[in-house]
């Protein structure tokens, strides 16, 4: 077996490669753009999931209820008190018209399974 030993900065690159080859593969298949503010909105946000409920005009009642679970469980998630199991995470990707990763804090989403949305 042959073994290939690439730097830190390499690998880093590739990962950036395939990020950006995975946004442009959404926005290609009807991916929001966000505008300027709306990034911004998005990196002030506590969570994901707090902007892109407000981002789709849901009250946490409406979008708990539609999930079929608490709003004050739904509160606890979106400030990151509390960690939603994988498949509450997988019901408000739904309700949400996302993909679970897009709702996960940047370090949750090394734990992801590829196509688990």
């Amino acid at each position: 077996m042959n073994s290939i030993t690439i730097t830190t900065e390499e690998y880093q690159n590739l990962i950036d490669a395939r990020d950006h080859a995975i946004a442009m593969r959404d926005v290609a298949n009807g991916a929001p753009l966000l505008t300027e503010k709306e990034a911004l909105d998005y990196l002030a946000a506590p969570t994901p999931l707090a902007f892109w409920r407000k981002y789709r005009g849901l009250s946490q009642e409406q979008l708990a209820k539609a999930v079929h679970i608490s709003q004050a469980y739904l509160a606890q998630i979106e400030t990151g008190k509390r960690t939603g199991a994988i498949g509450i995470y997988a019901s408000l990707a739904r309700a949400l018209g996302l993909r679970i990763e897009d709702l996960l804090p940047k370090e949750d989403q090394a734990n992801i399974p590829p196509d688990c949305s």
